[in-house]
């Protein structure tokens, strides 16, 4: 080998690393430079932050400042977020309660997309647009935002509350509906031939349902082997659950659904997996920084140049849905004799226009049934309705103590239990490790009558406490985002088995962090972990080879001499 090989490689190295600075890297540093500093400042200001990313992207792009471009590179990673958050949310969906929120999800959607479309329709046409414009503007009215919904009710751990699962189902009928008319909008855009937009509807369908079937195949016998054998290293747990989003995301995508569906349809098939909490605590940091530039590319995308002489009908329009929305939702919801307060948190969650109503515009104009001026209109009304009903969703309980008594008009005399807004499991203790200790630990516990969730990593100790009849889900003791999750709304303890003393330290303080009001119990193995236990919050300190020991000692006949904390002595007196 010459003395002058390698430098061609380096500096063809070199050349390539001088290239994505000057493309890619710049953009992205001073996008997130500006999100931080606009974020936390909206963020003093009790403001959501995805305003202030929505902001940064209409600041950075072509409408103002310019010096980000809308491309390939924050599209993709755009396009990421959403297919990981979709996933999240099939996740958090239990397949039981498809049977029982299908029929007010089906109900709810499809009124509501009926009332908006027909009521928007006849306000476009006072407002002076003719008759295919006033179509268009309904449509656009019609759909809301699955990102921003569910990106928000996600935030403030309302997804899986009753409110939270019904705007969800309707959201998915409204997707159902987008499908069908994308495809009655390609119909038009083919004008010299004939299309049976009927025959492309039963095509898609049937698609639809060999997508659903191929995935519960899969979900049934392929996954719980691959899971099981990744899991015991959880980072290929993670790589290959999001392999899994990604290859329905695509597959979605060319099925001719969209890659939200296919991502969406991934997490449902894992949604019974005893993974699905670690999962969703794992992937929601990243989630989160990719959704980032969805939103920020929303904002680039947005065209204000001839909306000025749109602003009085944005107006109009915009009021019609942060008001007319809701009170739809509420008609229908209290219909099935559902109580105000869960009409209205749903109503509030769908008044918004979604990110597909400026798909729409751009095709209409495409078409030729619409203006540029009608499509900078549309997207008035996305910023407007997007903004202010972001607000109404963090403020919705205020706002309905505030309307509280106008809202009665919608709720009937006989309403329906809210089972759906409560949680299944809600143990009295919380049982971290489920290997010989706290396995036996957790099934006396519930062979004593106490109700009791475990929590480990290990899938066999998983299998073997459900088959003790212990419910336990996979998860990990040092992972803060799961520890928030827990249902502690009926926990009185939650006890640490493993000896690790930095994992008990770091389970104490996400116990701290989540507000949990009960008692924790960890385990030492020594007396400086002991000590050190005590001085960061635990009400009780386990010592399991101490209690064996003593345990022995009275089984020989003599009495054990005592030892241990007077503080943990007073706790251990008092069972949960």
């Amino acid at each position: 080998m010459g003395a002058g090989t390698p430098v061609q490689p380096r500096a063809a190295c070199c050349a390539a690393a001088a290239d994505v600075p000057d493309s890619v890297l710049p953009q992205i540093a001073a996008l997130l430079i500006v999100a931080a500093v606009l974020g936390a400042f909206l963020r003093r200001m009790h403001q959501p932050l995805i305003i202030a990313f929505i902001v940064v992207g209409v600041l950075a792009g072509p409408a103002v400042l310019g010096f980000v471009q809308p491309g390939e590179e924050i599209d993709l990673l755009a396009h990421l977020g959403v297919a990981l958050l979709l996933f999240i949310v099939g996740l958090k969906l239990d397949l039981r309660l498809i049977t029982t929120l299908g029929s007010v999800a089906l109900v709810t959607g499809v009124g509501q997309i009926a009332a908006t479309t027909a009521v928007g329709y006849l306000l476009a046409a006072a407002l002076g647009f003719e008759s295919i414009e006033a179509v268009y503007i309904a449509l656009a009215l019609t759909f809301s935002s699955t990102i921003i919904v569910v990106k928000l009710l996600s935030d403030r751990r309302e997804i899986d509350q009753l409110h939270g699962r019904i705007a969800l189902g309707v959201l998915i009928v409204q997707d159902m509906v987008v499908v069908a008319v994308m495809i009655a909008l390609s119909a038009f855009g083919q004008p010299g031939e004939q299309v049976d937009i009927g025959g492309s509807l039963v095509q898609v369908a049937l698609r639809g349902m060999a997508f659903v079937v191929a995935i519960a195949l899969i979900a049934r016998f392929v996954l719980p082997r691959v899971l099981d054998s990744f899991a015991r290293t959880p980072e290929l747990l993670v790589i290959s659950a999001t392999a899994w989003a990604l290859a329905l995301a695509v597959a979605g995508d060319l099925l001719g659904f969209s890659e939200e569906v296919g991502a969406f349809l991934a997490g449902v098939a894992l949604a019974s997996s005893p993974y699905r909490e670690a999962l969703g605590t794992r992937l929601a940091t990243l989630r989160d920084f990719l959704l980032i530039f969805f939103f920020v590319q929303l904002g680039m995308s947005m065209d204000f140049g001839e909306a000025g002489p749109q602003l009085g009908p944005a107006v109009v329009l915009s009021l019609f849905v942060l008001l007319a929305k809701p009170v739809f939702v509420m008609t229908f919801m209290g219909a099935l004799r559902y109580r105000r307060r869960i009409s209205f948190y749903t109503g509030v969650s769908l008044a918004q226009i979604s990110e597909f109503s400026l798909i729409f515009a751009a095709l209409g104009v495409q078409l030729g049934h619409l203006s540029t001026g009608l499509l900078g209109l549309i997207t008035l009304v996305a910023v407007i309705t997007i903004a202010l009903s972001s607000y109404g969703i963090v403020a919705s309980r205020k706002l309905f103590e505030k309307l509280s008594p106008l809202l009665a008009l919608f709720e009937r005399p006989v309403t329906r239990p809210e089972q759906g807004d409560t949680r299944e499991i809600c143990p009295r203790v919380i049982v971290f490790g489920l290997g010989r200790y706290g396995g036996h630990m957790a099934e006396e516990l519930v062979a004593a009558g106490h109700s009791v969730l475990g929590v480990d990593f290990d899938p066999r100790a998983l299998n073997a406490a459900t088959r003790r009849g212990v419910p336990a889900i996979y998860g990990d003791a040092e992972d803060e985002e799961l520890v928030a999750g827990l249902p502690f709304e009926c926990a009185e303890w939650v006890v640490g088995t493993s000896p690790d003393r930095d994992a008990n330290v770091v389970l104490l303080r996400g116990l701290r962090h989540s507000k949990f009001k009960g008692r924790v119990a960890v385990t030492a193995h020594s007396e400086q972990a002991l000590q050190r236990l005590q001085s960061v919050g635990a009400d009780l300190v386990l010592r399991p080879f101490v209690d064996a020991a003593d345990e022995a000692v009275r089984a020989l006949g003599y009495e054990p001499p005592e030892h241990g904390e007077p503080a943990a002595a007073s706790v251990a007196s008092s069972s949960p």
